[in-house]
């Protein structure tokens, strides 16, 4: 593999690196939050207040009536946001939105290029919603982000992995190596591209992601680097509970790492049909003076809080009641995408 972004001097930094802006795009689809946009809106002006006057918020918005409603809610935080009006389907910018690298110079980083990957709609080509998702898949094609864009003929979305800026990453078998993402790269074409795209030396494997995860198994929701070799691990109590032995065989795989590895609770919520909801502590976001801990009304919730909180010492830790968010399958770190300097 010639003139790949690592041959070239880029990497991709830990999220705690410092951001010049986040990413968001405005919720509006009723199918995506059935009966919840207007209390997901709030959690979003809840969000960007809590990152008003630390970080600049790129938001994309669907057209210009949006956008004046938006103004008008956002109020006194809107100092700092940036629209870009611009047709996408999902708000998971995340999964398709660019992986932004930096090229070290000295001492300095500075933010020259973005990896812009295939998505596909997390691999499902026979899911209804599939035409309307891959919309997504341009948007990052129309906008101008002032950086090289860097072409990755692979489809991998950015809640699928976690790096420490250091050379470690972790993702899981049961997402990158799903057929319905790339049928024709092996696992060691895919460490390949991961290595030469994103600057990471070590590769680390888990299994399976979260139960009922639409994702196919996304790293977010189960890890998180906090400092080089450092990570939170989603750790279930319960041995009835459907994602014990998932949770249990990934943490003896991290046990394996030369990883400093501290336990993350987990809360426990049913959507109203019943089923087991996907959610998790870990799905937070770093931002420069605060981090965004998604809430779910839980028992653990403090206790997360205050794990995260022990990470982040000179950062404020803020929970995010995300019970709403997650209807649609995510919470806060799959809605956030960070820009470095």
């Amino acid at each position: 593999m010639n003139d790949t972004p690592k041959q070239l001097g880029f990497m991709m930094p830990a999220e705690w690196e410092l951001h010049s802006a986040v990413w968001l795009a405005w919720p509006y689809d009723t199918e995506t939050f059935p009966n919840r946009v207007t209390n997901v809106e709030q959690k979003y002006v809840e969000i960007i207040s809590a990152l008003a006057g630390s970080e600049k918020v790129e938001l994309l918005v669907k057209n210009e009536e949006v956008k004046k409603r938006v103004e008008k809610m956002l109020g006194d935080k809107m100092t700092g946001v940036n629209f870009h009006i611009v047709s996408y389907a999902d708000v998971w910018i995340r999964d398709y939105g660019p992986i932004f690298l930096s090229q070290k110079k000295g001492q300095k980083e500075k933010l020259t290029a973005f990896v812009k990957s295939k998505y596909n709609g997390y691999g499902k080509a026979y899911d209804p919603y599939y035409a309307v998702l891959l919309k997504d898949d341009e948007v990052f094609n129309k906008l101008d982000l002032n950086a090289k864009k860097i072409n990755l003929d692979m489809v991998l979305e950015g809640g699928s992995i976690e790096v420490d800026g250091q050379g470690n990453l972790i993702t899981t078998e049961q997402c990158l190596l799903n057929p319905n993402r790339n049928p024709n790269l092996s696992k060691e074409q895919i460490e390949e591209n991961l290595k030469g795209y994103l600057g990471v030396e070590n590769i680390v494997w888990l299994k399976f992601g979260l139960t009922n995860d639409h994702t196919d198994g996304h790293v977010d929701d189960i890890v998180k680097f906090v400092g080089p070799k450092k990570v939170l691990a989603c750790f279930e109590d319960d041995s009835k509970d459907a994602n014990y032995e998932i949770l249990k065989t990934n943490y003896e795989i991290l046990e394996k790492q030369s990883f400093e590895i501290i336990k993350l609770p987990m809360p426990h919520m049913q959507y109203e049909d019943g089923t087991k909801a996907p959610v998790s502590y870990a799905n937070f976001y770093i931002g420069n003076k605060v981090v965004l801990v998604p809430t779910y009304a839980d028992k653990n919730d403090q206790l997360a809080l205050s794990i995260i909180q022990s990470c982040f010492p000179e950062r404020k830790v803020v929970g995010i009641d995300c019970r709403n968010i997650i209807y649609g399958g995510g919470a806060i770190h799959c809605i956030t995408q960070q820009q470095p300097i």
